[in-house]
């Protein structure tokens, strides 16, 4: 008989002898859309580049929960097929041995039978195992899998067996929809078992920023309103919805990236020195930076948030339909697919400075950066020279496609005569540190399996971001709301964005291609 890929020896995760990070508890990653997109393209090569990297405990064991009819044999064999089609060119051993320590439970995922065969499943040696649940399904599944983890006992821990549910976003598709949904949770599970993901948080970019800040001494004295001018946060994207209209139609830019992501960055970007790195410092400092932003009453939101949507242009050199002929989508949709607005937070820190977001789809360039301009030097010493006018300092976050950071100044032009140009010191984490996991899901995955929260969304953090956007919402879906602004595919969305900026006289950074 053959030996289940579960029943293996249970051993506690530890500090490693030789001083890198510890290995991941040994536990079972149970997979809920184990055939979905996420899985195959995120997640699997996710815990591939863990193994690669040493992190995985050897006691690791993979179950994928499905409605698809498959034997534990095909699973395996589906699972080294997509690590290996996501990641080329892989190492065939590894593939090899995240294959074999799977197992597949079909069945629908309102079953209680479902559920029966899992905890059979994670009991295979006799004895339970830490369970870290991955909910990689539609939102509206969210709570009745959970709800069906309690009833059918496999939420419950126990001394030496924790269990954890990863929740993917949307959480919630606006505040009292998301504090339904915590507090349908939270009848099942500890706050400290539900773990809200947001895959950004998980850029080495986003956690550098604390490291950045926090651990030189040259750039945190300067980070706050006597010496930063204003922010700008742009997470762009080339592609358009594609053949996720329906779902993307009902949602818009402003719930699917602005409520989560675009407020998370800027948290973390703002937050105060925490009084540690232990989980709740961090996020309770996070959580203060959203409660210091500024509300938008209906006046704000008509005069400080700009929505646009994408009309026919070009991307990539190729023609592209606008968003009202995409598959699935209302052809009078009023969804927004880019959402620009200011944001002013009322604290000590940084009061009166303007920090601007943006996001958008079928824009000219794929990039996420966060760009902080400084306020600039006195022209008084150049006044007799040909130096004509100072150019901003930059500090650019570069989140994606390539993660880095790169700082721009001023220097003297060899020569006889005093002229400054401007030079860009660049730093790319590829460069530097060589190859590193690509997919953004490897420190969150390894994160939820040592119990470490900090770059999760707590539930209070998720509520303070929806408590933002929902006087937002309520403004565009007044009577009186003027229409979505269109632009053309393969632009920097509508002319309103900039008048966003230019009205106080700044104008969006390009960002670097």
């Amino acid at each position: 008989m053959a030996t289940s890929p579960l029943s293996l020896p249970v051993a506690e995760g530890a500090p490693r002898a030789d001083g890198k990070p510890r290995l991941a508890d040994p536990c079972s990653v149970v997979l809920f859309g184990a055939s979905g997109d996420l899985a195959m393209r995120k997640l699997l090569p996710a815990l591939f580049n863990l193994r690669h990297e040493g992190f995985l405990n050897d006691h690791f064991a993979l179950v994928g929960v499905g409605r698809d009819p498959m034997s534990p044999e095909q699973y395996r064999h589906k699972v080294a097929q997509d690590i290996a089609r996501f990641l080329a060119p892989v190492d065939q051993a590894l593939v090899d041995w995240i294959a074999c320590r799977a197992t597949y439970v079909s069945g629908g995922y309102d079953d209680e039978a479902t559920y029966a065969r899992l905890r059979d499943v994670l009991a295979a040696d006799g004895r339970p195992r830490s369970a870290l649940f991955y909910l990689a399904t539609p939102p509206a599944l969210f709570e009745p899998i959970v709800e069906r983890l309690g009833a059918s006992g496999l939420a419950a821990e126990m001394p030496g067996v924790w269990r954890r549910v990863i929740v993917e976003k949307p959480f919630g598709h606006d505040l009292a929809s998301a504090r339904a949904l915590n507090s349908r949770m939270r009848a099942v599970l500890a706050e400290q078992q539900i773990y809200r993901i947001d895959h950004y948080l998980g850029k080495e970019t986003v956690q550098n920023i604390l490291a950045l800040r926090f651990g030189n001494g040259i750039f945190e004295p300067l980070w706050n309103r006597n010496y930063v001018n204003h922010v700008q946060i742009t997470v762009a994207e080339t592609v358009g919805v594609e053949q996720r209209g329906g779902y993307y139609d009902t949602s818009g830019a402003l719930r699917d990236m602005l409520q989560n992501h675009l407020f998370q960055l800027l948290a973390v970007t703002t937050m105060e020195p925490p009084s540690s790195f232990q989980a709740e410092a961090v996020r309770d400092e996070r959580l203060k930076v959203l409660e210091a932003v500024r509300p938008f009453g209906p006046s704000a939101a008509a005069r400080d948030v700009v929505r646009g949507q994408y009309g026919p242009g070009e991307s990539g050199g190729q023609a592209v339909p606008g968003y009202r002929q995409e598959p699935k989508v209302n052809p009078l949709s009023q969804t927004e697919t880019f959402v620009a607005l200011k944001v002013l937070i009322d604290n000590w820190r940084w009061a009166e400075v303007p920090f601007y977001l943006r996001t958008g789809k079928r824009l000219p360039t794929r990039v996420t950066e966060i760009a902080i301009q400084f306020k600039g030097a006195p022209h008084a010493l150049f006044r007799d020279t040909p130096v004509e006018r100072m150019h901003p300092n930059w500090l650019v976050l570069r989140l994606q496609p390539s993660e880095g950071i790169s700082l721009q100044f001023e220097a003297k032009v060899p020569g006889p005569r005093v002229r400054l140009g401007t030079v860009k010191m660049d730093f790319s984490y590829a460069d530097y540190f060589g190859r590193s996991p690509s997919t953004g899901y490897e420190t969150l995955l390894y994160d939820c399996m040592i119990g470490d929260a900090t770059l999760f969304h707590r539930a209070d953090l998720v509520e303070a971001g929806w408590n933002l956007v929902s006087p937002i919402q309520a403004a565009w879906q007044a009577q009186a709301a003027p229409p979505v602004e269109p632009y053309f595919a393969g632009t920097w969305g509508p002319a309103a964005a900039d008048e966003l900026l230019r009205r106080d006289g700044r104008a969006w950074r390009v960002p670097d291609a």
